[in-house]
């Protein structure tokens, strides 16, 4: 079998797949947010935190809810990495830097689960699972929990409540995230992945010296990782590592599992709306993008440009013979259209045009399907923005699932697509204009400009792959693109709330012969040109001194 057709045919598959998942647990996730009902374990966790599931809240207090979670969350990721020196399971590892152990914290709380130290050689087991993986959890079930509150804006009126952050929390975690990912943890098993509490044990000699290597709960974490959008592994390999992803099954169930929360949630929010055709314009949107962007993928590493190309059957530098350049190029498309950040290849050794792919799918916000609930908000503000765009066109006051598209309501929409892309930006001019960060360059010219705005663009999207050709591992990286990570996870969601609290106080308004179709073809078409032409005029520039001018001169 060519590689060619062996890729098609895993994309093929991976969308059967899809498309099985997509109407169940879509359906679900809706009935886990709309039921008034607590399960036992869930009120006895209410009754540990003090907090009354049933009190309904306005986006202030919603708002106040997230921050508060997720504040304690980094302090405590922060002490226990600060304190592992004294912690049992430690694996004999030290105590991490107060830098790194600021950026790892911030990073595992936003979603991102960048990492600037080597997993296998830096985190013990408490830090690891007790840590790390509660996080992969929880981080996953605060965007859901903000999607669903945007989600309740559209579909209630005359009123400012979106329902009850902890609640929708807790049931994140415990009725849809849980559950899934034990059932992965075990099919990843028995693909070979490993789940088990060793310490440091050699295994034997290689290439004349002698290799060791530790175990840990590495298959529950890695299912956790790619179903919660989180991308942290376990080993620095990540999920090239055999530990973590064995075979060529194993790699298309991670990125199954990373692709079918993002896209069933679009089966949740038109079942909440109360148009289940509303949410499949959204996820033709979603598609769209998605298999486009694969398909470019696997054009640009599959061409071949020398005997060497025709010999390994693609671009097969920096990518595991495992999967081969088909399944490479799909996890690389998953993984940054996503938050996920997990790699099972090296993004830095994909061609010039293929590396700048993988930077455009965060560049867009990762809304294609996007992050656990960050890509059905980020989908749904880019919606508003069509129907402002289609409304100023024809000279309407543009409404959205009837409600009025105002002035309050584009700005923080505004707001919201411009925060991402200025600290990309900002930091990623700070650190090409001081002295001291371009030494953390492997590669000069584009290709070591590329490693620093993958960087950056990665740490504001709350992605956290990297180019691998960039020493992250100083204090200036360590702290800007924890701060990056930070105000890129948390000032685009007060714009979210905001505007969700904003929508849920209007009166419905009545569609009209005027009224756009926001459940049509032409909608969709809209909706993706105007998703491309945001992230082009934002975009094009840096991406011209770095991808593009590579692609080109190669």
């Amino acid at each position: 079998m060519s590689p060619v057709l062996a890729g098609v045919l895993q994309l093929l598959a991976l969308v059967v797949a899809l498309g099985l998942a997509y109407r169940p647990l879509g359906d679900y996730m809706a009935g886990v947010y709309s039921s008034k009902k607590h399960l036992r374990v869930e009120k006895w966790i209410y009754k540990v935190i003090g907090a009354d599931p049933d009190t309904e809240m306005r986006w202030p207090a919603y708002l106040r809810g997230v921050l508060a979670f997720s504040a304690v969350s980094v302090l405590f990721l922060y002490l226990l990495q600060r304190l592992q020196g004294s912690l049992p399971g430690s694996l004999g590892f030290s105590s991490i830097d107060p830098d790194q152990a600021f950026n790892t914290a911030a990073s595992f709380v936003t979603n991102t689960n960048w990492q600037s130290y080597y997993g296998e050689q830096a985190m013990g087991h408490v830090v690891q699972t007790g840590g790390l993986a509660v996080q992969n959890f929880v981080s996953a079930s605060v965007g859901i929990a903000v999607a669903v509150a945007l989600v309740r804006g559209f579909a209630r009126s005359r009123t400012g409540e979106l329902g009850n952050f902890w609640s929708d929390l807790v049931r994140g975690t415990i009725r849809i995230l849980l559950p899934i990912a034990v059932i992965a943890a075990l099919a990843l098993v028995a693909c070979g992945a490993i789940q088990n509490f060793a310490g440091i044990h050699g295994v034997g000699q290689f290439m004349g010296g002698s290799q060791q290597w530790n175990g840990g709960a590495v298959a529950s974490q890695e299912a956790i990782k790619e179903l919660g959008t989180n991308g942290g592994g376990y080993f620095n390999a990540n999920a090239a590592h055999p530990f973590e992803n064995p075979n060529g099954l194993s790699n298309l169930l991670e990125i199954f599992l990373i692709l079918v929360i993002p896209f069933s949630l679009t089966r949740t929010f038109g079942r909440m709306v109360g148009s289940l055709k509303q949410g499949y314009a959204i996820l033709a949107a979603m598609g769209i993008i998605w298999l486009g962007f694969t398909a470019l993928m696997m054009w640009t590493e599959f061409a071949h440009h020398g005997p060497a190309f025709d010999i390994a059957g693609g671009a097969m530098e920096g990518k595991e013979t495992r999967f081969g350049v088909g399944g490479s190029s799909i996890f690389a498309v998953a993984t940054t259209l996503t938050s996920t950040g997990a790699v099972n290849s090296f993004h830095s050794s994909f061609t010039g045009l293929g590396g700048g792919i993988t930077m455009l799918g965060m560049q867009l916000g990762e809304i294609a399907p996007g992050g656990t609930g960050s890509g059905l908000y980020g989908m749904l503000i880019m919606a508003i923005i069509a129907v402002f765009i289609a409304g100023l066109m024809v000279g309407r006051t543009p409404e959205y699932l009837g409600k009025k598209i105002g002035t309050r309501e584009i700005k923080l929409a505004a707001c919201y697509i411009l925060i991402t892309p200025a600290l990309v930006l900002c930091f990623t001019a700070a650190a090409m204009a001081l002295p001291t960060p371009v030494h953390s360059m492997t590669n000069s010219g584009a290709h070591g400009f590329s490693e620093i705005l993958y960087a950056y663009t990665s740490a504001a999207n709350n992605n956290g792959s990297a180019f691998a050709g960039l020493n992250a591992d100083t204090q200036w990286f360590n702290t800007t693109i924890g701060l990056a990570m930070l105000l890129g996870r948390f000032l685009p969601m007060v714009f979210v709330l905001a505007l969700a609290g904003s929508l849920a106080e209007q009166r419905p308004v009545p569609a009209t012969v005027g009224t756009l179709g926001t459940h049509k073809p032409l909608f969709s078409g809209l909706l993706v040109g105007t998703i491309m032409i945001v992230a082009g005029l934002t975009y094009f520039p840096a991406l011209a001194l770095g991808p593009l001018a590579e692609g080109l001169a190669s």
